[in-house]
């Protein structure tokens, strides 16, 4: 008896978070990327904002010549996360994309989960970062790491 009342109070607030908290990872999370005019559905796409932040660190001195690499790492909420680095060297299997003069390298495993993805550099109060995103809609994946259980 004690446990059915319990159970009848405490389910629509446990209910009430879990919809609280899908709105505020959706509203955080997910930002809206202008698709290109023909984008291609084998390609990696760069937005002006991505090209923006590389050039502005290739130009700080310490990362010059250097590529962005994007990679696909097991882990993270859903079993995948992407890994963004500046690396200045590309290996054989690579696929390197590029963009007014800038360059992003994937690895031949990582392309088969991220070709037709825009790679995008967003600037909010609390984080800025690369983002990767497919059709019209962009995931953040940056620490923190957020899970929905």
């Amino acid at each position: 008896m004690a446990a059915s009342m319990l159970r009848r109070i405490i389910t629509p607030f446990v209910v009430s978070r879990i919809r609280q908290n899908q709105r505020l990872l959706t509203t955080s999370v997910l930002h809206v990327v202008e698709p290109s005019s023909s984008p291609s559905t084998e390609a990696v796409h760069m937005t002006d904002n991505c090209v923006r932040r590389i050039r502005e660190l290739q130009n700080e001195g310490f990362s010059e010549g250097r590529l962005l690499r994007l990679a696909v790492e097991t882990g993270g909420c859903s079993g995948f996360q992407y890994a963004f680095e500046l690396d200045n060297k590309t290996d054989s299997d690579d696929r390197i994309f590029e963009r007014d003069g800038v360059k992003l390298v994937v690895d031949k495993i990582s392309y088969d989960f991220v070709k037709g993805a825009t790679v995008d550099f967003v600037e909010e109060l609390i984080r800025s970062s690369f983002v990767v995103g497919f059709a019209s809609s962009v995931l953040v994946l940056k620490s923190p790491r957020l899970c929905l259980v």
